[in-house]
């Protein structure tokens, strides 16, 4: 049996903490609480000290009743820590003169930058820029180019197809077959813009990608006015340490056609996985317009002549930016467009 007055002092104890957690406003005065019933000089503690004045049997009933009582003050007084900490951090004093939190600053993406810089480069030579559809039709994405139903140069194109004279634009191409049936010469524009090809992920190729196709028609114009601007415009982006050579080729829409590299800036020629051991990284084609392309936009080939060339945005990044693999432009990795 408990001695009485010892259980009397425990159950006034418990009631006085009640009344006094009750009119706790802030985490000081619950501090204090705590210190006032579990501090060294406390009252549990003084009770506590007070075992060793009852007979053995009892002081296991009360140091047990004590216990309980320290660990339901001690459960009590943290939740109301939480909660008060809760309430003083939603009641914090906004200081409208304080400076606002400093929001990150955007930028251009590395593609974005470089089909820039192409465009300054050719507005510079007097170029002027045209724009055209990404949803494009069979006919200017391939007949008015001399590019019939059943030709073999399709294949040289993994088209994907909306429907059967429905086409998502493999080359932007199509854009000066546009131009040239609306504008009589002289004509001198570049076409940048998305195109999209059946072609898979590696560290050359993307189904989808950016191409710039430049036209230039008048009278007299020539295939080595061609290969100035085109080497004109490699020393403007990459310095006057930049090579280009022309190697034959086919197109329909050209004739005669030629790809044209660059030097590989990623091994300075030397040979790499990117330029495959050659030193050379292959931008695009290029030649003179087919008079089979005039006859559709009604130019009159006997009086006049151009050439049209074109090349990938992003060749010309991975070689500017010495970027291996043309795969980290699309996957949106922070880390790696935080470093243009």
């Amino acid at each position: 049996m408990i001695n009485q007055d010892i259980e009397s002092k425990i159950k006034n104890l418990e009631s006085e903490f009640k009344k006094s957690i009750k009119t706790a406003n802030d985490e000081s005065e619950i501090e204090s609480i705590r210190i006032q019933y579990l501090g060294r000089k406390g009252s549990i503690s003084n009770l506590f000290k007070d075992l060793e004045l009852f007979p053995l049997d009892e002081r296991k009933q009360i140091g047990k009743k004590l216990n309980d009582l320290k660990s339901h003050i001690h459960t009590t007084l943290s939740k109301y820590q939480k909660t008060s900490q809760k309430k003083e951090t939603s009641q914090q004093y906004l200081d409208p003169t304080l400076p606002g939190d400093r929001l990150p600053i955007g930028r251009y993406h590395p593609i974005t930058t470089v089909l820039r810089k192409i465009i300054s480069c050719f507005k510079s030579m007097g170029f002027s820029i045209a724009h055209g559809p990404e949803v494009e039709t069979e006919y200017y994405n391939f007949e008015a180019l001399n590019i019939p139903k059943g030709h073999p140069a399709r294949d040289m194109q993994d088209t994907l197809f909306i429907d059967d004279n429905i086409v998502l634009r493999t080359h932007t191409s199509p854009v000066q077959i546009r131009v040239m049936e609306n504008q009589p010469p002289p004509v001198r524009i570049i076409a940048p813009g998305r195109c999209y090809r059946r072609d898979t992920p590696d560290s050359t190729h993307s189904p989808v990608f950016y191409q710039v196709e430049g036209l230039c028609v008048d009278e007299g114009i020539t295939f080595a006015d061609m290969k100035g601007v085109i080497s004109t415009f490699a020393k403007q982006l990459f310095g006057s340490q930049m090579k280009i050579r022309f190697r034959p080729s086919f197109f329909p829409f050209t004739e005669p056609s030629a790809e044209y590299d660059f030097t590989c800036m990623i091994c300075e020629g030397k040979g790499c996985r990117v330029c495959k051991g050659t030193g050379w990284v292959e931008i695009s084609g290029a030649g003179m317009v087919n008079p089979e392309v005039f006859k559709y936009v009604k130019y009159g080939s006997e009086r006049y002549t151009g050439y049209a060339f074109g090349m990938g945005v992003e060749r010309l990044a991975m070689l500017l930016y010495e970027v291996h693999d043309i795969r980290l432009f699309y996957e949106n990795d922070v880390r790696f467009l935080n470093q243009f």
